[in-house]
């Protein structure tokens, strides 16, 4: 075999096969060997073009196909056919099989559908650091969730809940004294979401989040005239935004986030 091929098979994407037989061909310097990729290979008529392809090039063929009747068929084939296959996932799932007296669902892209949540999930997690108490105003319109309210309406952990689910977002802080961004009158309004809270209740969470911060608890910052001043701020602009609003007075983050998820999910319907 003067130029040695191995075509690389799977019943998904094939990234897997291919790392693992990257690495095994790494170990063998100047070997000159061609590695050829051939994903979905879901039917015996594509591990028939397979055989056909390997026995014309005197190729070997390592493989990882979930499904038993796919492997058992490439393995007879190429047995008859006089082709050298590796099995690359079959025997440890057999062995984690008999091991954990387990049953596989022998469903074909489960590592790519499980690394893209993964993957999904931690973007929308950078997404909610950075556009965190509106620091950013630019990530207002590329967010799924703009939430909106006044400071310590739980804005925050709400965008890190949700952004556990794989939902990227964005959240506002309403002052008085400060202009929203304008960019927060350009979304639309069913992506905002407006959090609302009981005077008294917003009071009493702002005193012990001046306590924790070794403060005294008669800044104005917890001051209740103040705080219905900013409550009634808050009215005004999600009038304005037309958006649907939670009262999260006695909830928790939990509660809000599925209230949340289920208001845009039947936005989407």
């Amino acid at each position: 075999m003067s130029s040695p091929i191995i075509y690389v098979v799977s019943d998904s994407v094939g990234e897997t096969a291919e790392l693992v037989t990257k690495a095994a061909v790494s170990q063998f310097i100047n070997s000159n060997i061609t590695i050829k990729r051939i994903p979905y290979v879901e039917h015996r008529e594509d591990i028939e073009e397979v055989i056909s392809l390997a026995k014309l090039n005197e190729a070997i063929i390592a493989y990882t196909l979930v499904r038993p009747h796919d492997r058992e068929y490439m393995k007879k084939r190429s047995a008859e056919e006089g082709i050298i296959t590796y099995d690359i996932i079959g025997p440890l799932m057999d062995t984690l099989q008999d091991t954990l007296n387990l049953s596989p669902v022998y469903e074909p892209g489960l590592v790519r559908k499980l690394d893209e949540d993964y993957f999904k999930r931690v973007e929308a997690i950078e997404f909610a650091v950075k556009y965190d108490d509106g620091r950013d105003p630019r990530g207002i319109l590329r967010a799924d969730i703009v939430l909106v309210g006044v400071s310590r309406t739980c804005k925050t952990p709400l965008s890190q809940y949700l952004a556990h689910k794989r939902f990227k977002v964005a959240n506002v802080p309403l002052v008085p004294e400060v202009e929203p961004p304008e960019e927060l009158f350009l979304v639309a309004p069913e992506k905002c979401i407006g959090l609302k809270i009981s005077p008294e209740k917003l009071n009493n969470i702002r005193k012990e989040r001046l306590k924790t911060l070794g403060l005294g608890d008669h800044a104005i910052y917890a001051n209740l005239g103040r705080i219905k001043e900013e409550l009634q701020y808050f009215e005004t602009i999600v009038d304005k935004l037309k958006c649907p609003v939670i009262d999260v007075t006695n909830k928790a983050v939990e509660e809000t986030a599925n209230n949340i998820i289920t208001m845009i999910q039947n936005n989407k319907r």
